[in-house]
Protein backbone atom coordinates (compact mmCIF):
# COMPACT_ATOMS: atom_id res chain seq x y z
CA UNK A 1 0.00 0.00 0.00
CA UNK A 2 2.81 2.40 0.84
CA UNK A 3 4.39 1.71 -2.53
CA UNK A 4 1.14 2.46 -4.34
CA UNK A 5 0.75 5.73 -2.50
CA UNK A 6 4.30 6.76 -3.30
CA UNK A 7 3.60 6.01 -6.94
CA UNK A 8 0.40 8.06 -6.76
CA UNK A 9 2.27 10.97 -5.21
CA UNK A 10 4.78 11.03 -8.04
CA UNK A 11 2.08 10.67 -10.70
CA UNK A 12 -0.42 13.25 -9.42
CA UNK A 13 -0.08 16.89 -8.48
CA UNK A 14 -2.26 17.25 -5.40
CA UNK A 15 -4.40 20.26 -4.62
CA UNK A 16 -5.97 21.38 -1.34
CA UNK A 17 -2.88 21.14 0.85
CA UNK A 18 -1.67 17.78 -0.45
CA UNK A 19 -3.11 14.26 -0.42
CA UNK A 20 -4.27 14.45 3.20
CA UNK A 21 -5.73 17.98 3.19
CA UNK A 22 -9.19 16.99 1.89
CA UNK A 23 -9.62 14.61 4.82
CA UNK A 24 -9.59 17.68 7.04
CA UNK A 25 -11.67 19.84 4.68
CA UNK A 26 -14.52 17.32 4.75
CA UNK A 27 -14.83 18.10 8.48
CA UNK A 28 -13.92 21.79 8.46
CA UNK A 29 -16.23 23.14 5.75
CA UNK A 30 -19.51 22.09 7.42
CA UNK A 31 -18.19 23.62 10.66
CA UNK A 32 -17.66 26.92 8.79
CA UNK A 33 -21.32 27.01 7.75
CA UNK A 34 -22.47 26.26 11.30
CA UNK A 35 -20.08 28.91 12.60
CA UNK A 36 -21.68 31.54 10.36
CA UNK A 37 -25.00 30.89 12.10
CA UNK A 38 -23.48 30.52 15.57
CA UNK A 39 -21.62 33.81 15.24
CA UNK A 40 -24.39 35.85 13.63
CA UNK A 41 -28.11 35.46 14.24
CA UNK A 42 -31.08 37.17 15.87
CA UNK A 43 -29.40 36.98 19.29
CA UNK A 44 -26.42 39.03 18.12
CA UNK A 45 -23.67 39.15 15.52
CA UNK A 46 -19.95 38.65 15.93
CA UNK A 47 -18.16 41.94 16.58
CA UNK A 48 -14.44 42.32 16.01
CA UNK A 49 -14.31 46.04 16.83
CA UNK A 50 -13.89 47.65 19.31
CA UNK A 51 -13.91 44.30 21.18
CA UNK A 52 -14.63 40.71 20.16
CA UNK A 53 -18.01 39.23 21.12
CA UNK A 54 -19.92 36.18 19.88
CA UNK A 55 -23.64 35.63 20.39
CA UNK A 56 -23.93 31.83 20.30
CA UNK A 57 -26.88 29.82 19.01
CA UNK A 58 -30.22 31.64 18.72
CA UNK A 59 -32.60 30.88 21.58
CA UNK A 60 -34.68 27.74 21.10
CA UNK A 61 -32.81 26.69 17.97
CA UNK A 62 -32.60 23.04 16.93
CA UNK A 63 -29.72 21.72 14.88
CA UNK A 64 -31.72 18.81 13.47
CA UNK A 65 -35.42 18.21 12.89
CA UNK A 66 -37.23 15.50 10.96
CA UNK A 67 -39.43 18.15 9.32
CA UNK A 68 -36.40 19.94 7.88
CA UNK A 69 -34.93 16.68 6.59
CA UNK A 70 -38.23 15.75 4.93
CA UNK A 71 -38.49 19.23 3.41
CA UNK A 72 -34.96 19.06 1.99
CA UNK A 73 -35.31 15.55 0.57
CA UNK A 74 -38.72 16.54 -0.82
CA UNK A 75 -37.19 19.59 -2.50
CA UNK A 76 -34.49 17.50 -4.15
CA UNK A 77 -36.97 14.80 -5.20
CA UNK A 78 -39.48 17.33 -6.59
CA UNK A 79 -36.82 19.01 -8.74
CA UNK A 80 -35.59 15.63 -9.95
CA UNK A 81 -39.11 14.62 -11.03
CA UNK A 82 -39.73 17.97 -12.74
CA UNK A 83 -36.38 17.73 -14.53
CA UNK A 84 -37.16 14.26 -15.83
CA UNK A 85 -40.81 14.88 -16.73
CA UNK A 86 -40.75 18.37 -18.24
CA UNK A 87 -39.34 18.95 -21.73
CA UNK A 88 -35.89 20.42 -22.22
CA UNK A 89 -33.18 21.00 -24.79
CA UNK A 90 -30.69 18.21 -25.39
CA UNK A 91 -27.08 19.33 -25.82
CA UNK A 92 -23.94 17.33 -26.44
CA UNK A 93 -21.05 17.63 -24.01
CA UNK A 94 -17.42 17.77 -25.08
CA UNK A 95 -15.53 14.66 -26.22
CA UNK A 96 -14.53 12.65 -23.14
CA UNK A 97 -11.19 10.88 -22.61
CA UNK A 98 -12.81 7.64 -23.81
CA UNK A 99 -13.78 9.31 -27.10
CA UNK A 100 -17.51 9.47 -26.31
CA UNK A 101 -19.82 12.46 -25.88
CA UNK A 102 -22.72 12.55 -23.43
CA UNK A 103 -26.11 14.09 -24.07
CA UNK A 104 -27.52 16.42 -21.42
CA UNK A 105 -31.14 17.41 -20.88
CA UNK A 106 -31.27 21.10 -20.01
CA UNK A 107 -34.35 22.68 -18.43
CA UNK A 108 -32.97 24.44 -15.35
CA UNK A 109 -34.45 27.83 -16.28
CA UNK A 110 -37.89 26.30 -16.78
CA UNK A 111 -37.75 24.75 -13.31
CA UNK A 112 -36.56 28.06 -11.86
CA UNK A 113 -39.52 29.94 -13.36
CA UNK A 114 -41.95 27.36 -11.97
CA UNK A 115 -40.48 27.16 -8.46
CA UNK A 116 -39.36 30.76 -7.92
CA UNK A 117 -42.35 32.25 -9.70
CA UNK A 118 -44.68 30.00 -7.72
CA UNK A 119 -42.97 30.99 -4.44
CA UNK A 120 -43.32 34.70 -5.25
CA UNK A 121 -47.01 34.36 -6.03
CA UNK A 122 -47.97 32.02 -3.19
CA UNK A 123 -45.74 33.71 -0.62
CA UNK A 124 -46.25 37.39 -1.39
CA UNK A 125 -49.69 37.57 -3.01
CA UNK A 126 -51.54 34.83 -1.10
CA UNK A 127 -51.37 33.29 2.36
CA UNK A 128 -50.87 29.73 1.12
CA UNK A 129 -47.10 29.62 1.51
CA UNK A 130 -45.15 30.81 4.54
CA UNK A 131 -41.71 31.42 3.10
CA UNK A 132 -40.58 32.62 6.52
CA UNK A 133 -40.50 28.94 7.55
CA UNK A 134 -37.20 28.67 5.68
CA UNK A 135 -35.72 31.43 7.86
CA UNK A 136 -37.13 29.88 11.03
CA UNK A 137 -35.69 26.46 10.12
CA UNK A 138 -32.47 27.65 8.51
CA UNK A 139 -30.22 25.74 10.93
CA UNK A 140 -31.93 22.31 10.67
CA UNK A 141 -32.22 22.77 6.90
CA UNK A 142 -28.46 23.27 6.79
CA UNK A 143 -28.03 20.04 8.74
CA UNK A 144 -30.36 18.25 6.33
CA UNK A 145 -28.27 19.47 3.38
CA UNK A 146 -25.04 18.32 5.04
CA UNK A 147 -26.49 14.87 5.74
CA UNK A 148 -27.84 14.57 2.20
CA UNK A 149 -24.66 15.75 0.46
CA UNK A 150 -22.52 13.46 2.63
CA UNK A 151 -24.66 10.40 1.93
CA UNK A 152 -24.69 11.27 -1.76
CA UNK A 153 -20.87 11.50 -1.69
CA UNK A 154 -20.61 8.07 -0.06
CA UNK A 155 -22.90 6.65 -2.76
CA UNK A 156 -20.83 8.30 -5.50
CA UNK A 157 -17.57 6.97 -4.09
CA UNK A 158 -18.92 3.43 -3.66
CA UNK A 159 -20.45 3.23 -7.13
CA UNK A 160 -17.32 4.64 -8.79
CA UNK A 161 -15.73 1.19 -8.44
CA UNK A 162 -18.22 -0.40 -10.81
CA UNK A 163 -16.81 -1.95 -13.95
CA UNK A 164 -16.50 0.43 -16.89
CA UNK A 165 -16.74 3.66 -14.87
CA UNK A 166 -14.88 6.56 -16.52
CA UNK A 167 -12.66 8.02 -13.82
CA UNK A 168 -11.43 11.57 -13.38
CA UNK A 169 -7.65 12.01 -13.49
CA UNK A 170 -7.96 14.27 -10.44
CA UNK A 171 -9.78 11.73 -8.27
CA UNK A 172 -8.03 8.45 -9.04
CA UNK A 173 -4.94 8.78 -6.84
CA UNK A 174 -5.15 5.81 -4.50
CA UNK A 175 -5.69 8.01 -1.44
CA UNK A 176 -9.29 7.21 -0.38
CA UNK A 177 -9.95 10.47 1.48
CA UNK A 178 -8.49 12.55 -1.37
CA UNK A 179 -10.48 10.64 -4.00
CA UNK A 180 -13.63 10.86 -1.86
CA UNK A 181 -13.19 14.65 -1.85
CA UNK A 182 -12.26 15.12 -5.52
CA UNK A 183 -14.63 12.48 -6.89
CA UNK A 184 -13.49 9.34 -8.70
CA UNK A 185 -16.12 8.97 -11.43
CA UNK A 186 -16.22 11.76 -14.00
CA UNK A 187 -19.88 11.66 -15.00
CA UNK A 188 -21.93 9.41 -12.69
CA UNK A 189 -25.39 8.75 -14.04
CA UNK A 190 -28.53 6.83 -13.22
CA UNK A 191 -29.72 5.92 -16.68
CA UNK A 192 -29.62 9.18 -18.62
CA UNK A 193 -29.94 11.28 -15.45
CA UNK A 194 -26.62 13.07 -14.98
CA UNK A 195 -26.13 13.55 -11.24
CA UNK A 196 -23.28 16.05 -11.45
CA UNK A 197 -24.82 18.47 -13.95
CA UNK A 198 -28.13 18.35 -12.09
CA UNK A 199 -26.61 19.08 -8.69
CA UNK A 200 -24.40 21.83 -10.12
CA UNK A 201 -27.38 24.03 -11.05
CA UNK A 202 -30.75 22.77 -9.90
CA UNK A 203 -31.19 22.18 -6.12
CA UNK A 204 -28.42 24.48 -4.86
CA UNK A 205 -28.58 27.44 -7.25
CA UNK A 206 -32.37 27.61 -7.33
CA UNK A 207 -32.41 26.92 -3.59
CA UNK A 208 -30.06 29.86 -3.04
CA UNK A 209 -32.51 32.19 -4.79
CA UNK A 210 -35.46 30.79 -2.81
CA UNK A 211 -33.65 31.20 0.52
CA UNK A 212 -32.90 34.83 -0.33
CA UNK A 213 -36.55 35.29 -1.26
CA UNK A 214 -37.54 33.76 2.08
CA UNK A 215 -35.31 36.27 3.90
CA UNK A 216 -37.05 39.10 2.07
CA UNK A 217 -40.46 37.65 3.02
CA UNK A 218 -39.42 37.33 6.66
CA UNK A 219 -38.18 40.92 6.74
CA UNK A 220 -41.49 42.13 5.34
CA UNK A 221 -43.29 40.16 8.05
CA UNK A 222 -41.11 41.78 10.75
CA UNK A 223 -41.10 45.35 9.46
CA UNK A 224 -44.16 45.59 7.27
CA UNK A 225 -41.96 46.58 4.33
CA UNK A 226 -38.80 45.51 2.51
CA UNK A 227 -35.67 47.62 2.93
CA UNK A 228 -33.71 48.86 -0.07
CA UNK A 229 -30.67 46.94 1.20
CA UNK A 230 -32.59 43.66 1.09
CA UNK A 231 -33.85 44.51 -2.40
CA UNK A 232 -30.30 45.17 -3.62
CA UNK A 233 -28.94 41.94 -2.15
CA UNK A 234 -31.73 39.89 -3.69
CA UNK A 235 -31.50 41.67 -7.05
CA UNK A 236 -27.72 41.29 -7.38
CA UNK A 237 -27.71 37.62 -6.53
CA UNK A 238 -30.88 36.86 -8.47
CA UNK A 239 -29.26 38.26 -11.60
CA UNK A 240 -26.36 35.83 -11.14
CA UNK A 241 -28.77 32.90 -10.65
CA UNK A 242 -30.90 33.78 -13.68
CA UNK A 243 -27.80 34.23 -15.85
CA UNK A 244 -26.41 30.84 -14.79
CA UNK A 245 -29.70 29.02 -15.38
CA UNK A 246 -30.53 30.78 -18.65
CA UNK A 247 -27.08 29.88 -19.98
CA UNK A 248 -27.14 26.33 -18.63
CA UNK A 249 -25.42 24.96 -21.73
CA UNK A 250 -22.28 26.97 -20.88
CA UNK A 251 -21.61 24.74 -17.86
CA UNK A 252 -20.96 21.77 -20.16
CA UNK A 253 -17.54 23.19 -21.07
CA UNK A 254 -16.45 24.11 -17.53
CA UNK A 255 -13.80 22.26 -15.54
CA UNK A 256 -16.44 21.02 -13.09
CA UNK A 257 -18.12 19.02 -15.84
CA UNK A 258 -15.23 18.19 -18.15
CA UNK A 259 -12.38 17.40 -15.73
CA UNK A 260 -13.44 17.10 -12.10
CA UNK A 261 -15.00 13.96 -10.73
CA UNK A 262 -18.22 14.15 -8.75
CA UNK A 263 -17.30 13.73 -5.10
CA UNK A 264 -17.72 15.50 -1.79
CA UNK A 265 -16.13 18.74 -3.02
CA UNK A 266 -18.83 19.36 -5.62
CA UNK A 267 -21.71 17.60 -3.83
CA UNK A 268 -21.25 19.55 -0.59
CA UNK A 269 -20.39 22.72 -2.50
CA UNK A 270 -23.49 22.54 -4.68
CA UNK A 271 -26.00 21.41 -2.08
CA UNK A 272 -24.78 23.04 1.15
CA UNK A 273 -22.05 25.63 0.64
CA UNK A 274 -23.76 27.65 -2.10
CA UNK A 275 -27.32 27.90 -0.72
CA UNK A 276 -26.36 28.31 2.95
CA UNK A 277 -23.08 30.17 2.59
CA UNK A 278 -24.15 32.68 -0.05
CA UNK A 279 -27.38 33.69 1.73
CA UNK A 280 -25.51 34.99 4.79
CA UNK A 281 -25.95 38.65 3.80
CA UNK A 282 -29.71 38.33 3.26
CA UNK A 283 -30.09 36.45 6.55
CA UNK A 284 -28.16 39.23 8.33
CA UNK A 285 -30.53 41.84 6.87
CA UNK A 286 -33.53 40.07 8.40
CA UNK A 287 -32.08 40.47 11.88
CA UNK A 288 -30.31 43.80 11.29
CA UNK A 289 -32.23 45.70 8.60
CA UNK A 290 -30.44 48.56 6.89
CA UNK A 291 -32.27 51.52 5.35
CA UNK A 292 -29.64 52.93 3.03
CA UNK A 293 -29.38 56.58 2.02
CA UNK A 294 -29.56 57.50 -1.67
CA UNK A 295 -25.81 58.30 -1.88
CA UNK A 296 -25.03 54.88 -0.35
CA UNK A 297 -27.30 53.12 -2.83
CA UNK A 298 -25.63 54.98 -5.70
CA UNK A 299 -22.19 54.03 -4.36
CA UNK A 300 -23.13 50.35 -4.19
CA UNK A 301 -24.58 50.47 -7.70
CA UNK A 302 -21.39 52.15 -8.93
CA UNK A 303 -19.21 49.42 -7.42
CA UNK A 304 -21.42 46.77 -8.99
CA UNK A 305 -21.28 48.56 -12.37
CA UNK A 306 -17.48 48.84 -12.20
CA UNK A 307 -17.12 45.14 -11.51
CA UNK A 308 -19.53 44.24 -14.28
CA UNK A 309 -17.74 46.55 -16.74
CA UNK A 310 -14.40 44.85 -16.08
CA UNK A 311 -15.83 41.33 -15.99
CA UNK A 312 -18.01 41.60 -19.09
CA UNK A 313 -15.52 43.70 -21.06
CA UNK A 314 -12.67 41.23 -20.48
CA UNK A 315 -14.75 38.14 -21.21
CA UNK A 316 -16.33 39.65 -24.33
CA UNK A 317 -12.89 40.61 -25.64
CA UNK A 318 -11.57 37.08 -25.11
CA UNK A 319 -14.64 35.41 -26.61
CA UNK A 320 -14.62 37.70 -29.66
CA UNK A 321 -10.92 36.99 -30.26
CA UNK A 322 -11.50 33.24 -30.01
CA UNK A 323 -14.33 33.37 -32.54
CA UNK A 324 -12.65 35.73 -34.99
CA UNK A 325 -9.20 37.24 -34.34
CA UNK A 326 -9.75 39.56 -37.32
CA UNK A 327 -12.88 41.12 -35.87
CA UNK A 328 -12.45 44.94 -35.92
CA UNK A 329 -13.01 45.01 -32.15
CA UNK A 330 -9.97 42.83 -31.39
CA UNK A 331 -7.64 42.76 -34.40
CA UNK A 332 -5.55 45.59 -32.91
CA UNK A 333 -4.62 43.45 -29.89
CA UNK A 334 -1.02 42.35 -29.45
CA UNK A 335 -0.51 38.61 -29.11
CA UNK A 336 2.17 36.02 -28.34
CA UNK A 337 2.43 33.19 -30.85
CA UNK A 338 2.85 29.80 -29.13
CA UNK A 339 4.39 26.55 -30.33
CA UNK A 340 0.90 25.00 -30.15
CA UNK A 341 -0.18 27.28 -32.98
CA UNK A 342 -2.45 29.41 -30.82
CA UNK A 343 -1.99 33.02 -29.75
CA UNK A 344 -2.17 34.52 -26.26
CA UNK A 345 -3.45 38.09 -25.87
CA UNK A 346 -0.90 40.40 -24.23
CA UNK A 347 -2.66 43.78 -24.55
CA UNK A 348 -6.09 45.24 -23.95
CA UNK A 349 -7.88 43.83 -20.92
CA UNK A 350 -5.67 40.74 -20.95
CA UNK A 351 -2.49 42.78 -20.96
CA UNK A 352 -3.41 44.24 -17.57
CA UNK A 353 -3.39 40.90 -15.76
CA UNK A 354 -3.68 37.23 -16.63
CA UNK A 355 -7.12 37.00 -15.00
CA UNK A 356 -8.47 40.54 -15.08
CA UNK A 357 -11.98 39.04 -15.32
CA UNK A 358 -11.52 37.62 -11.82
CA UNK A 359 -10.97 41.13 -10.49
CA UNK A 360 -14.27 42.29 -11.98
CA UNK A 361 -16.02 39.23 -10.63
CA UNK A 362 -14.68 39.90 -7.12
CA UNK A 363 -15.64 43.59 -7.20
CA UNK A 364 -19.19 42.52 -7.99
CA UNK A 365 -18.99 40.16 -5.01
CA UNK A 366 -18.05 43.09 -2.78
CA UNK A 367 -21.14 44.95 -4.04
CA UNK A 368 -23.27 41.96 -3.01
CA UNK A 369 -22.16 42.45 0.59
CA UNK A 370 -22.13 46.25 0.78
CA UNK A 371 -25.90 46.57 1.48
CA UNK A 372 -25.10 45.15 4.95
CA UNK A 373 -23.49 48.51 5.72
CA UNK A 374 -20.67 49.44 8.06
CA UNK A 375 -22.26 47.53 10.94
CA UNK A 376 -22.02 44.39 8.82
CA UNK A 377 -18.41 45.19 7.98
CA UNK A 378 -17.49 45.48 11.66
CA UNK A 379 -18.95 42.00 12.12
CA UNK A 380 -17.22 40.44 9.06
CA UNK A 381 -19.82 37.63 8.90
CA UNK A 382 -22.15 39.43 6.43
CA UNK A 383 -19.11 39.99 4.21
CA UNK A 384 -18.30 36.28 4.21
CA UNK A 385 -19.06 35.86 0.51
CA UNK A 386 -16.52 38.37 -0.81
CA UNK A 387 -13.84 37.08 1.60
CA UNK A 388 -14.45 33.47 0.58
CA UNK A 389 -14.69 34.46 -3.08
CA UNK A 390 -11.27 36.11 -2.96
CA UNK A 391 -9.70 32.87 -1.70
CA UNK A 392 -11.59 30.87 -4.32
CA UNK A 393 -10.39 33.07 -7.17
CA UNK A 394 -6.79 32.93 -5.95
CA UNK A 395 -6.98 29.12 -5.82
CA UNK A 396 -8.66 28.99 -9.22
CA UNK A 397 -5.99 31.25 -10.73
CA UNK A 398 -3.22 29.03 -9.34
CA UNK A 399 -5.00 25.98 -10.75
CA UNK A 400 -5.35 27.61 -14.16
CA UNK A 401 -1.72 28.71 -14.08
CA UNK A 402 -0.58 25.13 -13.48
CA UNK A 403 -2.76 23.81 -16.29
CA UNK A 404 -1.48 26.47 -18.71
CA UNK A 405 2.11 25.79 -17.71
CA UNK A 406 1.64 22.16 -18.73
CA UNK A 407 -0.21 23.18 -21.87
CA UNK A 408 2.13 25.87 -23.21
CA UNK A 409 5.49 24.98 -21.62
CA UNK A 410 8.18 27.64 -22.12
CA UNK A 411 5.72 29.87 -23.97
CA UNK A 412 3.81 30.28 -20.71
CA UNK A 413 6.95 31.53 -18.97
CA UNK A 414 7.41 34.05 -21.77
CA UNK A 415 3.74 35.08 -21.47
CA UNK A 416 4.07 35.56 -17.71
CA UNK A 417 7.07 37.85 -18.24
CA UNK A 418 4.97 39.98 -20.60
CA UNK A 419 1.86 39.94 -18.37
CA UNK A 420 3.35 39.65 -14.86
CA UNK A 421 0.25 40.36 -12.77
CA UNK A 422 -2.02 37.45 -11.89
CA UNK A 423 -5.32 39.21 -11.03
CA UNK A 424 -4.88 42.79 -9.76
CA UNK A 425 -2.62 44.98 -11.92
CA UNK A 426 0.46 46.24 -10.03
CA UNK A 427 -0.70 44.49 -6.84
CA UNK A 428 -1.02 40.72 -7.37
Amino acid sequence: MAGKKQAASSKHEFEFFGPHGPGLLVLVLPVVLYALIYACNSQGCLQVWPSISVSGWPAGSQIFTVDALIAYVGWFAALTILHLVLPGKHNQGIVLPNGKRLSYKLNAFTLFVITYGGAVYLGFFTNYLDLGWLYDNYLPLLTASVIFSTLLSVYLYATSFKRGALLSAHGDTGYPHYDFWMGRELNPRIGSFDLKEFCELYPGIIGWALLNLAMMHKQRTHLGYITNSMMLTNAFQLYYVVDALWNEAAILTTMDITSDGFGYMLAFGDLSWVPFGFTTAARYLVDYPQDLSLPTVLLILSVKALGYYIFRGANNQKDTFRRNPEDPAVRHLKTLQTARGTRLIISGWWGMSRHINYLGDWIMGVAWCMPCGLSGLSSIIPYFYCLYFASLLIHRERRDDLACRHKYGKDWDKYCSLVPWRIIPYVY
